[in-house]
């Protein structure tokens, strides 16, 4: 099912009490080749955009559902967008997170009041296929393949066009392809010219890969401390939203995104985790092109120590 900018436009009525809306604001690095701006959703509640798909979908929900409790799959900002909502309604909330989840994202999810189930790689993707989990009787908040999750998503997409109105291109981090779809929806629905890139890492970029195949591709997956993006492959459904709205997969290198860590940090003051830190290290290095380029820095969820190491020593 596409999403429609008149979804699109809804959800942004129904999550006005729940998200930000985040500023945009200009890189501080004048040398690179792109004009790079910065839309900062690691200012949300949450430090991260997923709050408003959450809350978009949980609104969406019938009450008789919401009263069972909600269930998601999440390696970290899904599931404290869907736990933030489900405080707020009380009602429970079961996380099934990957066993490479980073403790402050496990930590920030439980003291929401979230149970967490820690399981393989592996089977963690396979929740989001089957979208349920054995012995959890809870309605199944999907973290992207959902087109109210993406309408939700697609409400920072109008904000830069507001914002930016002779925006030249936008690159936005691809974990399974919500985020990218939402707000591919919105630019191409109000300005059909601009550019739209997904940005991936190179240790896990399954999406460039599935769009040279022409169909889905499993590549290597190396887990780093860019844990908010990538995977082994892409759902095939994603993968056909993206190729009617994106035009093309730009992919940074591990230490790329390191530096580009670094630059926020330094130049803006932002912290960013590395899957917001992605579209930054692919504009500066010239993939999106030039002109005005809006890089969305996704959250900032980061761990303090973790960051430490990227900033004296640069990623493992």
């Amino acid at each position: 099912m596409p999403v429609t900018l008149a979804a699109i436009e809804d959800a942004r009525r129904r999550i006005a009490g729940a998200a930000l809306r985040t500023p945009l604001v200009r890189l501080n690095c004048p040398e690179t080749p792109a004009e790079v701006y910065l839309k900062l959703e690691n200012l949300q509640p949450i430090g991260s955009f997923k709050i408003r798909g959450a809350a978009n979908a949980m609104a969406r929900l019938p009450a008789e559902q919401l009263r069972r409790g909600v269930l998601t799959a999440s390696a970290g900002n899904m599931a404290q967008g869907v736990a933030w909502r489900a405080r707020e309604l009380g009602i429970p909330c079961t996380v099934v997170a990957p066993d490479t989840a980073p403790a402050v994202k496990v930590q920030a999810i439980e003291r929401l009041g979230a149970r967490v189930i820690r399981v393989p790689f592996d089977r963690w993707w396979q929740t989001f296929q089957d979208r349920a989990f054995p012995g959890i009787d809870a309605a199944f908040v999907h973290a992207f393949d959902d087109p109210d999750v993406m309408a939700g998503n697609g409400t920072i997409g109008l904000e830069i066009l507001e914002d930016l109105p002779e925006v030249d291109a936008v690159v936005v981090p691809w974990g399974g392809g919500g985020l990218t779809c939402g707000i591919a929806a919105a630019v191409r629905a109000k300005r059909p010219g601009c550019r739209v890139y997904a940005a991936e890492v190179a240790t896990a970029a399954p999406l460039a890969a599935s769009l040279a195949a022409g169909a889905p591709a499993v590549v290597e997956y190396r887990p780093s401390f860019v844990d908010g993006i990538g995977s082994r492959t892409v759902f095939p459904q994603m993968l056909e939203r993206a190729r009617g709205l994106i035009d093309g997969s730009v992919v940074a290198e591990l230490a790329e995104v390191g530096a580009a860590v670094r630059l926020l940090a330094e130049g803006n003051r932002v912290i960013a985790e590395g899957a917001g830190a992605c579209p930054v290290a692919c504009a500066t290095a010239g993939r999106a092109g030039r002109g005005k380029v809006v890089c969305v820095v996704s959250g900032g969820n980061i761990d303090l120590k973790t960051l430490c190491t990227i900033w004296g020593h640069g990623p493992d």
